[in-house]
């Protein structure tokens, strides 16, 4: 399967304005690239790429005064598997965790484990440690959250989210990694994009998403708060604790964001889009 993915964002800035960008797919990714991702400013700019201290890739630039305009879009091959999935895997004591895993367990601005740790052991303590307490982390999540795509906000937390109400795919990340963090079970925040895909069409403006990635059994595995079930065709851009550490953008400077556009979906040979629903149906398990 290919998969064409991309964005658009539309600013304006009333001075020069420096921008850092986490919008490319992951490095990992890069060897699926049909052709090299095409990166455009309008007006041009130069772009320089770093990685940051998770390894994500990074965009700098200069908005220049007035409007400004970055695009990126580039096809690549997928396998066409499912998220995969091991009812079996188990989690790991504190002491015998990889050093890089350690951060995942602590709190960050958006995941106040700390403050949801008594929460967290009254909830999910009594349950089996592994996959399947995992899973009742995420269930918890869809009993008290409901997606509202319009309710987005800078200042909600994970323990904001935990009172309950509207919520976005971030803060049903941000509230399952808080919980799983409190039970010592490392937990990571991811931002991608992720297609209607293997799934029925939502008849909504698409976007990045949010999901997380849980350290069991000596690996990471996806799991994903907001759709609580498995998915096709990700992609992954960033990884960080919380959404803070991956912004898509960020101004050191006021900017007035004119419009935003994302995409997600697979296409033919020629590029044309294709319908979602096609694909999937042998590989899901």
């Amino acid at each position: 399967m290919r998969i064409r993915v991309g964005h658009e964002f539309r600013i304006k800035v009333e001075q020069p304005t420096p921008l850092i960008c986490l919008v490319a797919p992951e490095a990992a990714r890069h060897d699926d690239f049909i052709a090299p991702e095409q990166v455009t400013t309008v007006p041009h700019v130069d772009v320089h790429e770093y990685r940051d201290l998770f390894g994500n890739i990074c965009r700098r630039m200069v908005a220049p005064a007035g409007e400004f305009v970055l695009r990126g879009d580039v096809t690549l091959n997928d396998d066409e598997m499912w998220d995969d999935v091991d009812f079996a895997a188990q989690e790991t004591r504190v002491e015998d965790l990889p050093d890089d895993a350690l951060i995942y367990l602590m709190a960050s601005r958006y995941v106040e484990s700390d403050v949801l740790s008594q929460q967290a052991w009254d909830l999910f303590g009594h349950l089996q440690p592994g996959w399947g307490r995992v899973q009742a982390v995420l269930d918890h999540g869809h009993k008290v959250l409901t997606f509202d795509y319009g309710t987005a906000s800078v200042f909600r937390t994970a323990h904001d989210a935990s009172k309950g109400g509207m919520a976005v795919c971030r803060d049903f990340a941000h509230l399952a990694l808080a919980y799983l963090r409190a039970l010592n079970i490392p937990a990571r925040y991811v931002n991608g994009y992720v297609g209607d895909i293997g799934v029925p069409k939502v008849d909504a403006p698409m976007d990045f998403a949010a999901w997380i990635e849980v350290y069991l059994s000596g690996r990471w595995w996806t799991f994903d708060p907001r759709n609580n079930e498995r998915r096709l065709g990700r992609v992954v851009v960033a990884r960080g604790r919380d959404a803070a550490d991956v912004a898509m953008l960020a101004s050191f400077g006021p900017h007035q964001l004119l419009d935003f556009t994302v995409w997600c979906h697979p296409v033919d040979e020629t590029g044309q889009e294709l319908d979602g629903m096609a694909f999937g149906q042998e590989t899901r398990r």
